[in-house]
């Protein structure tokens, strides 16, 4: 009996848990697939759970910034799912490899063309983004998520500094460090100059030594000619001296 009881108390103690903590990892989040490093490129995924029980999710708005807009932004094309991506005019052009744009892409929406995602499911959405900012240390991005029954889920809260997390909270890419193989050209330019140079002063002090030894092999040549001459003539004057005595 005590058993029993003592069963039927963990069941909903666990069961406490469960509800009382998946608000803390049941919003829309943005994650890299390896490194989001500052001045490069990556792929993120932003991962959306379905909250509700009796509703799926068909419907997924992702707003990108426009205080550090991106000059390329490529979702990744999904089964189940039509992608729209919004291109809209910037308020200032931003320089893409000295090229001036005027524009930038600042929404991307998905629209289930099927069932969606399902109670008890989460779905992750890829896209590529580049070059990332490198004067900022994160990228907000806020979102919009809608379920099969109109209901609308707004995660667009910014966290502020030294206040607990909001309620809906937006979903942050934290950037980290410039690599460091991110360089211009003229960087790689000047590398391979010295590297160019390097290898001729490689094959200067390669070719160095083996004309050293040519010379060397040729002085031995001529002195071992020159032995073998005096040999013989030493021999041929000791043959006549005995025939004469």
């Amino acid at each position: 009996m005590k058993a029993s009881r003592l069963a039927a108390v963990g069941a909903v103690a666990a069961t406490t848990v469960v509800v009382l903590s998946s608000p803390a990892f049941a919003h829309v989040s943005v994650q890299p697939e390896g490194a989001a490093a500052k001045g490069g490129y990556a792929v993120v995924d932003f991962k959306v759970p379905n909250e509700r029980d009796n509703a799926s999710t068909t419907k997924l708005e992702v707003n990108f910034p426009t205080d550090h807009p991106l000059a390329s932004v490529m979702p990744e094309p999904m089964a189940g799912w039509d992608i729209k991506v919004t291109k809209s005019k910037l308020d200032k052009p931003i320089d893409n490899h000295g090229e001036q744009l005027t524009e930038a892409i600042t929404k991307v929406t998905w629209t289930a063309t099927g069932k969606g995602i399902e109670p008890g499911y989460f779905e992750k959405f890829p896209v590529s983004i580049g070059a990332l900012p490198e004067d900022a240390d994160q990228l907000v991005f806020k979102a919009i998520q809608t379920y099969s029954n109109e209901e609308v889920v707004r995660w667009i809260e910014e966290q502020q500094k030294g206040q607990e997390e909001p309620e809906s909270p937006a979903p942050v890419l934290t950037l980290s460090a410039a690599e460091d193989g991110h360089h211009n050209a003229s960087d790689t330019e000047k590398a391979s100059d010295n590297s160019a140079s390097d290898a001729e002063a490689a094959s200067a002090d390669t070719a160095a030594p083996a004309d050293g030894s040519d010379t060397t092999a040729r002085v031995l040549g001529v002195v071992g000619i020159v032995v073998g001459l005096v040999g013989v003539a030493y021999g041929v004057l000791a043959g006549r001296r005995r025939t004469s005595a």
